[in-house]
C-alpha cells in the first residue's frame, strides 16, 4: 500500500493522550486539517501544546460539542475513548468513517506490520519479537499499546522495514484496511467487558488483527485456547499454531522441555526451556509465538534461538527485584486482570506471600482464588477491590488474609515481617492500578522502590 496523502481531508482526533498527539502530528504532516479535541480542560500554554499548534493542529479542550463533526471526513478516537460517548454515537449516525490511531499508522507506512494481541502476554511477546527482528538486521520499530504512538514511529518507513505492534482490543475495533504480514492472538480470557459487554464482542475485536490478510500472510493461533483455535476457519491468511500441551500439525510446540519448530513435516529444535531466562508456561507460549512470527517473515532459526536465550523479560512482568534473607521479591504489576495473575501463580510451586488488589474490574474471582488457595501462604490485599477479594478468598478456603488499606509500603513491610525462606513475595494485583496510581508502571516502580530501600 502506498503512503496516503491526507491533503483536503478534515480530521477530528478525540483524546489528547499519547495516541491522539501522535496521530494529530502525523496527519498534519501528511496534509490533513486536524482538530485535536479533549473533554478535559488543558492549559494550552504548557508543553507540548504550543508546538503542536504551531505545526497546524487546532486544539479544542474542555468541551466536546457535536458541531466539531461538521465537515469532518474521518474521526480518529484514542483507544481509551468509548464508542458510546455522545460524539462517537453522533459520528456513527452521520456515517463518518472512524479510524483507530493504528489504522492511521498503517496508511502512513510501507513497512511489514507484525501484530500481537491477546488478553495477556502481549508486551513480552512484542518486545521479544522486536529484539529478534532487530537482530535479523531489519529496520524495526516497536510500539502500539506500549511506548509512544504507533503513527509517530511507523510514519514513512520504507518497504523492507518492520513495525512490531502490540495491539489492544480498543485499538483494533476501529481498524479498516490495516494488513498484518503476520499476526498472533496469544489468548482470550475475560477482560474489558465494561467496554465490549460480551466475550463474543471482545473476541471479535481481537480477531480484526487478521482482517485483510491473504495466503501470503501468517495467522498464528494458540492451539491450547479453544476460542482462539476455533478462529482458524475464519482465517484468510495461512494458519500456524503454537502449543505447550501437544504437538501441532504446523507451527511450534514444547515437548520434553524443548521448543520445537514443525514445518512441512520436519522438526527443528529451537532451544531448550532451561536455556531461557523466562519462566512459567505462559512465557513458553510467548516465546513460541514470537519465534513463529519471526520465522514467518524469513528470520533464520539460529537468530531466533540466540535472542530467545539472551532475552531477560520486560519490566513489571514476573520481574525479579531483589533477594532479602533468601526471600525473593517479584514485581508482576502488569497483571491487571485475574488471568494474568493466574499465569503468575502457575509459575511458582507454592509458598507465596501474595500482594493483590487495586481498581476492581469486576471479573470473576473463583478460578484465581482457587489457585491462590493452593499456592499462597498469606494473602495481603490493598486498594478498592479488597472487600470483594477478601470475600472470594474466604470462600476459596484462604485463611491467612491481611489488609493494608491503600498503602503499598504497608503491604511490602508486612510481607517482609512474615516472609521466611522458601517463601517468595509476589506483587500480582489481578486489578488495574487507577485507585492508587496513574498506571501499572508507576505501581510497579513504587513496589520496587520500597523493596530496594529495605
Amino acid at each position: 500500500m502506498s503512503i496516503m496523502d491526507f491533503s483536503g481531508k478534515k480530521l477530528l482526533v478525540i483524546g489528547a493522550g499519547i495516541s491522539g498527539k501522535a496521530a494529530s502530528l502525523a496527519l498534519v504532516k501528511h496534509g490533513g486539517t486536524v482538530v485535536l479535541n479533549d473533554l478535559r480542560p488543558v492549559d494550552v500554554t504548557e508543553f507540548p501544546w504550543p508546538d503542536m499548534a504551531a505545526k497546524g493542529v487546532r486544539l479544542v479542550f474542555g468541551s466536546q460539542e457535536e458541531s466539531l463533526l461538521d465537515g469532518v471526513d474521518i474521526v480518529v478516537p484514542s483507544p481509551v475513548i468509548s464508542p458510546e460517548i455522545p460524539i462517537m454515537k453522533a459520528a456513527v449516525s452521520r456515517h463518518i468513517p472512524i479510524w483507530s490511531e493504528v489504522e492511521v499508522a498503517s496508511r502512513l507506512t510501507n513497512a511489514d506490520i507484525l501484530g500481537v494481541t491477546g488478553t495477556n502476554g502481549k508486551t513480552t511477546t512484542t518486545t521479544l519479537l522486536g529484539e529478534i527482528m532487530k537482530s535479523a538486521g531489519r529496520q524495526t520499530v516497536v510500539g502500539g499499546n506500549i511506548g509512544i504512538g504507533l503513527s509517530e514511529q511507523a510514519e514513512d518507513l520504507p518497504a523492507g522495514s518492520v513495525v512490531v505492534a502490540e495491539l489492544s482490543s480498543f485499538q483494533l475495533e476501529f481498524t479498516q484496511t490495516m494488513k498484518t504480514r503476520a499476526a498472533v492472538i496469544l489468548n482470550i480470557t475475560p477482560d474489558h467487558l465494561d467496554r465490549h459487554h460480551t466475550m463474543e464482542a471482545y473476541a471479535a475485536a481481537k480477531e480484526r488483527i487478521f482482517r485483510n490478510q491473504d495466503k501470503h500472510d501468517c495467522a498464528v493461533l494458540n492451539y491450547d485456547d479453544d476460542r482462539v483455535r476455533k478462529m482458524a476457519g475464519d482465517m484468510t491468511g495461512t494458519v500456524w499454531y503454537f502449543s505447550t500441551q501437544e504437538e501441532v500439525p504446523v507451527g511450534a510446540f514444547s515437548k520434553n522441555e524443548e521448543l520445537v519448530l514443525r514445518m512441512q513435516g520436519k522438526d527443528t529444535l529451537i532451544c531448550k526451556e532451561q536455556d531461557l531466562h523466562l519462566f512459567g508456561k505462559h512465557n513458553i507460549q510467548n516465546c513460541l509465538a514470537a519465534a513463529l512470527m519471526a520465522y514467518a517473515v524469513g528470520t533464520p532459526v539460529d537468530i531466533i534461538r540466540a535472542v530467545l536465550k539472551n532475552f531477560k523479560g520486560v519490566e513489571h512482568r514476573l520481574e525479579k527485584v531483589r533477594t532479602i534473607h533468601d526471600v525473593v521479591y517479584y514485581n508482576d504489576s502488569k497483571a491487571t486482570n485475574t488471568d494474568a495473575a493466574i499465569k503468575a501463580l502457575q509459575a511458582f510451586s507454592g509458598h507465596l506471600i501474595l500482594i493483590a488488589g487495586g481498581h476492581d474490574k469486576m471479573t470473576p474471582l473463583d478460578d484465581f482464588m482457587k489457585l491462590a488457595a493452593e499456592k499462597v501462604d498469606t494473602l495481603i490485599l490493598i486498594g478498592a477491590a479488597a472487600d470483594r477479594f477478601e470475600e472470594a478468598a474466604k470462600k476459596a478456603g484462604i485463611t491467612d488474609i491481611r489488609r493494608t488499606g491503600y498503602s503499598m509500603e504497608g503491604a511490602v513491610m508486612l510481607a517482609r515481617s512474615i516472609a521466611t525462606a522458601p517463601q517468595s513475595v509476589l506483587l500480582s494485583p489481578a486489578c488495574s492500578s487507577f485507585d492508587m496510581y496513574d498506571n501499572f508502571e508507576q505501581r510497579g516502580r513504587v513496589f520496587k522502590g520500597i523493596v530496594n530501600a529495605i
